[in-house]
């Protein structure tokens, strides 16, 4: 796992579980996607702000892997990496829950840029990452 430069701490809710009483998969992806979004706007940049200007960070892939279940009001911390590969924002995130400090969800996710609607480098994103990529 790469250094992690960004964590922020989250609560499991009661709807986000399945009838097992674990938290559904689809909802370890919302998880990540907040933590991205706090993250970004943590370096001063918008989501929003950057898609009126024509500049879309798109998931191209991700790889996915469910250690130990989350339950009904855990809190955990969500933590993420990031290194740039080509055009290529990778982001290596992993949830822990608070209580035990046990590695819940391991998640690869891969972003690149699209601008106008074609894929290409964004220099406003490499100028708010350039403090914490690490490239390859």
């Amino acid at each position: 796992m790469s250094k992690y430069i960004y964590e922020t701490r989250m609560e499991v809710r009661d709807y986000e579980c399945d009838i097992q009483g674990i938290v559904n998969n689809a909802n370890y992806l919302h998880y990540m996607e907040h933590t991205r979004h706090l993250f970004l706007l943590s370096t001063g940049l918008s989501f929003a702000e950057m898609h009126r200007r024509g500049i879309d960070a798109v998931v191209a892939r991700m790889n996915l892997q469910y250690k130990t279940p989350l339950c009904c009001d855990d809190v955990f911390i969500s933590r993420l990496g990031l290194r740039k590969e080509g055009l290529r924002y990778v982001f290596s995130q992993d949830l822990f829950r608070e209580k035990d400090g046990k590695l819940c969800f391991r998640g690869i996710v891969e972003l690149v840029v699209l601008i106008n609607g074609r894929l290409g480098n964004s220099e406003e994103y490499d100028r708010a990452f350039a403090k914490y990529l690490e490239t390859e």
